[in-house]
């Protein structure tokens, strides 16, 4: 009887698969279990390695995602597609011990814990095997972030390798945020009833191979996965991106409107409405310049997991960009400019018809450029 799950989310850790596997086998001697590998279609063939260990082992399995990213929403994804009791999440980069496996499984069996997890920063663990002090200190910082907004008090409360039974995972998965951050942090910062829960010492290693995924962008997942916890049920936290990003482009707009009134306002006043006139063309020029940055950020960092990669991919998201914000930017003009001609100041103006724009550009550029909506 299936005892045991290990969910492994991966990106490009085509080298690492085949030790990993050798390794759990190693470590659960004596125990049915299965392996899943949530790859999110790495350009390596990450997947497709899996794959081929699974035709000659069948406690292999692999879930291919396509047009899907994410550390957190691989886990869930893996968790709920296995049958057994008891899943295990752990990173495929050999950092995380498999030797741990049978005593946290030992910890969830007994009923005395509901999470057994590994802690980097427990007493009898290390990082000196890991050789970034740097990357330690940092992540000391997150864990003191992360408990003081979400009130989860473990000493790694970012940990990615942990256990659990898969029931309480299911009951809870629905109201997951899936995004940002640590899938532990999110479940213990999600669930109603307090988990009990069981700590091991972490000697946390080096890689195997290939180069670490924490770069600014998983920064920002960690800072958006704090704010989904805190203030997500208040404004959903994509819109809160996109509005942000959207804060910054209004910079770049007002900014890009004063240096063009300035250099070139003379030149335009060619009208009745000289003033008005420079103004329109100020405002269409910042307009496509703010609309290009916002359409760069969102791509980032927005929609993240929907990314766009590649010369054409990204010429043709601009240009959807550009057409579905079309409309919003004509009603930014003509109500900004209908504002001016009754007196109101220019950059307020500007303002009131950036907010009008916001909405519908977020209503429509979520569906038609990166496919979603929230």
């Amino acid at each position: 009887m299936l005892q045991l799950a290990v969910i492994l989310p991966t990106y490009k850790e085509r080298n690492n698969i085949a030790q990993m596997v050798s390794r759990i086998d190693a470590a659960l001697h004596g125990f049915v279990w299965e392996a899943i590998f949530v790859d999110d279609n790495s350009p390596d063939g990450t997947a497709d390695e899996a794959r081929r260990i699974a035709r000659e082992d069948p406690r292999i399995r692999v879930i291919e995602r396509i047009g899907r990213r994410g550390l957190a929403s691989a886990a869930i994804e893996g968790m709920c597609a296995s049958a057994a009791p008891v899943v295990a999440v752990m990173d495929a980069d050999g950092q995380h011990d498999p030797s741990l496996l049978p005593g946290m499984y030992a910890a969830i069996a007994s009923g005395d814990y509901d999470v057994a997890y590994a802690s980097r920063f427990a007493e009898g663990a290390s990082t000196e095997a890991w050789g970034r002090p740097d990357r330690v200190k940092a992540s000391g910082f997150a864990n003191a972030i992360a408990r003081r907004v979400t009130g989860v008090d473990l000493t790694d409360p970012m940990s990615g390798f942990f256990m659990l039974q898969g029931e309480t995972l299911r009951a809870d998965a629905h109201r997951l945020s899936g995004v940002g951050f640590k899938i532990l942090l999110d479940i213990l910062a999600t669930v109603d009833t307090p988990l009990r829960v069981k700590e091991f010492p972490l000697n946390f290693a080096a890689r195997m191979d290939g180069e670490s995924k924490l770069d600014r962008t998983v920064v920002f997942e960690f800072l958006i996965g704090l704010y989904d916890k805190w203030l997500g049920r208040i404004i959903p936290t994509r819109f809160a991106l996109f509005g942000t990003v959207g804060a910054l482009g209004a910079v770049v707009h007002l900014s890009v409107l004063a240096l063009v009134l300035r250099l070139f306002g003379a030149q335009f006043a060619v009208s009745h409405y000289p003033k008005e006139t420079a103004f329109i063309v100020g405002q269409t020029v910042a307009a496509i310049t703010a609309m290009s940055f916002n359409f760069v950020l969102n791509n980032e960092l927005t929609y993240s997991d929907k990314r766009l990669r590649g010369f054409f991919p990204i010429a043709r998201g601009w240009a959807k960009f550009f057409l579905t914000c079309a409309f919003g930017m004509v009603a930014n003009i003509g109500v900004s400019t209908a504002l001016v001609r009754i007196g109101i100041h220019q950059f307020p103006a500007a303002i009131a018809g950036i907010i009008l724009a916001s909405v519908w550009n977020f209503a429509l550029s979520s569906k038609f450029v990166w496919g979603k909506y929230g």
